[in-house]
């Protein structure tokens, strides 16, 4: 390093708040700054490659280095000749993997202090967690760092960054080193790649509507700037020299915005903001929570065949229901911080940040729905998608009728039958003996070619009939060569499912059909875009599951 440049370390600095930080870094011209993050380059956005970032990377001011923590010898090298380092890398605190977190969040963390000592670092600045004081049972109103560790902690990422930032400030004072750990609380901001977007897709979906717990739940969130300068003043801090320094090395200190919140409110505000409503149904957490369980042993079980992680899991739960406030004296105190953003203009700021996101660009459906074609865009349709509001109402109240009139009373299908085709001829009499005119009410005849099948149709009819029969004799055919394995399961499966079928009576299939044909068409054509993407996330993993197993005879095999 040549000269008096001064260089400093950002761990994981492609990440969220690691960018602000860097750019905050290269504005404040304190530094040269050197990006260390998993990629093997860095790749700019085209704001950054016509921003600061990219012009710092240009003149030399900046520049990258691929590195992973778990590898000493690459953390060795990002450390060599830096004053100070940022150590801001973890890994997606939604992936519950416990050997995960631990490899970065501990053992990652073990090479940067032995980086730091070898290559004679002044300054190691820890970001560490509030989840580390939070056991996801007791809410926090107003904690300080007098909270000391859970007996269990919430999630893996919350034991394994509580075990990283013990490290850290053991390592405070060895070969000169200077430590501290910052815990910034819920940050937020442009540039977020999970909070904001997992929010919108929430809400496209329908799912934005519910509160989870009673509402009333006290958060503290940090405007990423302010998460940014916070680092800023804790290195400025350490470096002062003297009581300064002395004081303020080898501590821990919660980060805020110092303006608590309710959670939902927070929400709500963002949800509002881009255009979509806020969420009001609440449901209780107890009620929530065997679900969250059942997600998460699902994961379990698929993850390793490509199961997206889930957003709904217990830890989820608790932390959306629990109180979580933070009290900022201590930093304010011994680092000099406070926020240079409030909340109300942060949020601004961040919903300003996601144009696309707004709920009037939310991609429009052209054209039928498949809802539509599947029931043949016709009169049926209509009905059962709600097109015609009148026609359904009419259908839903015919519907009740036969069901009180000749299902509930546990007739059987023919003598349902008999009574509905009776009913109909006395109501066909009736109707050809009326007048043409009644109480001033025209009443339309019906004529006899509403009752008539005309010739094309009957000839479909026919063709159907014969079709299906051809087909039924080709599967006999098929299975009486007793070749063909596949054919065979099939039939198998689909006489178990009709067997099963009819094991159930008139009156239940009528009960269960009717309501699911009424909805699921319905909520189809509202969700298209999210069931047939769930369908196909069901067919890609049962494919990989059937070629695994494939995989797994065909090696079965050949060890035999």
């Amino acid at each position: 390093m040549a000269g008096e440049e001064r260089w400093c370390v950002v761990t994981g600095g492609r990440g969220f708040a690691a960018r602000h930080l860097v750019a905050m870094l290269i504005s404040s011209s304190n530094f040269s700054i050197r990006v260390a993050d998993l990629g093997p380059t860095i790749d700019l956005g085209r704001a950054e490659e016509t921003g600061i970032l990219g012009d710092a990377l240009r003149t030399g001011r900046a520049d990258y280095v691929s590195t992973d923590l778990r590898n000493k010898a690459q953390v060795l090298k990002a450390c060599e000749g830096a004053e100070v380092v940022f150590h801001m890398a973890a890994p997606n605190s939604s992936i519950n993997n416990y050997q995960l977190h631990h490899s970065v969040n501990v053992d990652g963390t073990k090479n940067v202090i032995d980086a730091c000592i070898e290559q004679k670092v002044k300054i190691l600045i820890y970001t560490s967690s509030p989840s580390v004081v939070f056991d996801g049972v007791h809410g926090i109103l107003n904690g300080d760092e007098s909270l000391p560790y859970p007996p269990k902690h919430n999630d893996h990422y919350s034991v394994t960054k509580a075990e990283g930032e013990a490290l850290v400030i053991k390592a405070n004072g060895i070969n000169g080193l200077r430590t501290c750990c910052i815990r910034p609380s819920s940050i937020f901001g442009p540039g977020d790649k999970l909070l904001v977007p997992s929010l919108v897709a929430a809400a496209r979906a329908g799912k934005s509507k519910f509160i989870i717990g009673d509402g009333n739940n006290v958060y503290d969130f940090t405007y990423v700037e302010n998460v940014a300068h916070a680092h800023i003043c804790a290195e400025r801090a350490l470096s002062s020299g003297g009581s300064v320094a002395e004081k303020a090395s080898g501590q821990a200190y919660f980060i805020t915005n110092m303006e608590p919140i309710k959670f939902w409110e927070f929400m709500s505000l963002i949800l509002e903001g881009l255009g979509y409503e806020r969420p009001k149904i609440k449901i209780p957490a107890f009620v929530m929570m065997p679900i969250a369980h059942i997600v998460e042993w699902t994961y379990k079980l698929l993850g390793p065949y490509g199961m997206k992680v889930p957003q709904l899991t217990p830890s989820r739960i608790r932390l959306l229901s629990c109180s979580r406030s933070f009290n900022c004296s201590k930093a304010k105190d011994r680092l000099g911080y406070s926020p240079i953003v409030t909340l109300e203009e942060g949020l601004k700021r961040t919903v300003d940040s996601y144009p696309h996101l707004r709920a009037e660009h939310q991609p429009k459906r052209e054209g039928l729905s498949k809802a539509s074609i599947y029931l043949g865009s016709g009169r049926v349709a209509d009905t059962l998608l709600w097109k015609d509001r009148k026609q359904t109402v009419i259908t839903l109240i015919l519907l009740i009728a036969i069901y009180f009139n000749l299902i509930a009373s546990g007739f059987t299908i023919i003598t349902a039958l008999s009574k509905l085709l009776l009913v109909i001829s006395v109501f066909l009499f009736i109707h050809g003996n009326l007048p043409g005119k009644l109480l001033g009410y025209s009443i339309e005849k019906l004529s006899p070619s509403h009752f008539e099948l005309s010739e094309e149709a009957s000839q479909r009819v026919a063709m159907s009939a014969v079709s299906s029969w051809n087909n039924v004799v080709n599967v006999l055919k098929s299975l009486a060569k007793g070749n063909d394995g596949s054919l065979f399961v099939k039939v198998v499966i689909f006489l178990l499912v009709l067997s099963f079928l009819g094991a159930f009576s008139l009156q239940s299939v009528f009960v269960t059909g009717v309501p699911v044909a009424f909805l699921a068409f319905f909520i189809y054509e509202k969700k298209e875009q999210e069931i047939d993407a769930m369908v196909l996330d069901i067919l890609s993993w049962g494919n990989k599951v059937k070629s695994d197993i494939v995989r797994k005879l065909h090696r079965s095999k050949k060890t035999d």
